[in-house]
C-alpha cells in the first residue's frame, strides 16, 4: 500500500477545498473519544491545536493514532502563565473541545460561559462519561467502565462475568457524534449568532447504540480492511492507518500532516 501523502488527494475526484478550512479548534482531550472528535474535524480541514499538559499521563499509541492533522502544545492551566496563554488561544478559536470531568475546567475559570465571554460566538463541546447533570455527573469514567455500568458488558458475559465489547465502540461513536455537534454549533452560530454549547456522554451513546437492536454475530467473519488502509513515513516512523471515510460535496477528507511529537509546537495559532 502507498499513501497519498499528507497534502491531500490527487487532483480529480475527491479534490477541492475541505468544508472546515479556516476553522480553528482547541483540543483539550485525551485517550480516545475527544481525540477522535478533533481528528475528524482536522480531516475536514479544521486547524486543530492539541493542548496537553506535562503532568498528565498519556497513552503513546493512542496519541499517535489520534493526532493526524493536528499540532501539539502543552500548557499548565493551573498557573497564571498557562492560563493567560490559554486565554489568548481561546480569543482566536472557533471551537473548544474538552473531555475532562464535568466542572473541572469551570473550576479553573474556563467553563462554557467563561469561554464565550473571552470569545463571543465560540462553540464549546464537552465530552464526559455520564453527562454534565444528574447524580453521576461528577464521576470519572471510560468506555469499558460505562459498558459495565449500563449493562452491555453484563450481556456480553451472559450474566456471569462482565465482558466488554472487543472494541471501544462508545468512545469512537461518541467522538463522531461530538464532531457532528461541533459542526452543528458552527452552522447555527453562522445562521443565528450566539455561542453554542454541545454536550455528549458515553452513557447516552451506549443507550442509543443499545436501542439499535441486535443481529446474530456467530457467523460474521473478519472484515476485509485492506482497501481502507494507507501507509506513510512520518517523524514517528512508518505508520499504517485507516484513512478518513466519506465525502462532503464531493470532497474527500484527508489529514494535512502526520502525528506530531508531544509538545512539538508553541501555544499559538499559525
Amino acid at each position: 500500500m502507498v499513501a497519498q501523502g499528507f497534502d491531500g488527494p490527487e487532483q480529480g475526484e475527491g479534490s477541492g477545498v475541505r468544508p472546515l478550512e479556516g476553522v480553528r479548534v482547541l483540543d483539550l482531550t485525551r485517550v480516545i473519544a475527544g481525540p477522535v472528535t478533533t481528528r475528524t474535524l482536522a480531516a475536514y480541514g479544521a486547524q486543530v491545536l492539541r493542548v496537553g499538559a506535562a503532568h498528565l499521563p498519556e497513552v503513546p499509541g493512542l496519541v499517535i493514532s489520534t493526532a493526524f492533522g493536528k499540532r501539539s502544545c502543552e500548557l499548565d492551566l493551573r498557573t497564571r502563565q498557562g492560563a493567560d496563554a490559554f486565554r489568548r488561544l481561546v480569543a482566536g478559536a472557533d471551537v473548544v473541545v474538552q473531555s475532562y470531568r464535568p466542572g473541572a475546567l469551570a473550576g479553573l475559570g474556563f467553563g462554557p460561559a467563561d469561554l464565550a465571554a473571552i470569545r463571543p460566538g465560540i462553540v464549546c463541546v464537552d465530552i464526559s462519561a455520564y453527562g454534565g447533570r444528574g447524580p453521576w455527573a461528577g464521576r470519572r469514567g471510560f468506555d469499558s467502565l460505562v459498558q459495565m455500568a449500563c449493562g452491555i458488558a453484563d450481556e456480553g458475559g451472559r450474566g456471569e462475568r462482565p465482558v466488554p465489547l472487543p472494541a471501544q465502540v462508545l468512545d469512537h461513536a461518541t467522538g463522531w457524534l461530538a464532531a457532528l455537534g461541533a459542526v452543528a454549533g458552527i452552522l447555527r452560530g453562522r445562521a443565528e449568532g450566539g455561542s453554542w454549547h454541545v454536550e455528549v456522554a458515553l452513557a447516552r451513546t451506549a443507550l442509543w447504540l443499545d436501542g439499535l437492536g441486535r443481529v446474530p454475530g456467530a457467523n460474521v467473519g473478519e472484515p476485509e480492511a485492506g482497501d481502507l488502509l494507507e501507509e506513510a513515513e512520518t517523524p514517528l516512523g512508518r505508520l499504517t492507518y485507516v484513512r478518513p471515510p466519506g465525502k462532503i460535496a464531493g470532497v474527500r477528507p484527508y489529514w494535512s500532516s502526520p502525528p506530531p511529537h508531544r509538545a512539538e509546537h508553541p501555544p499559538e495559532w499559525v
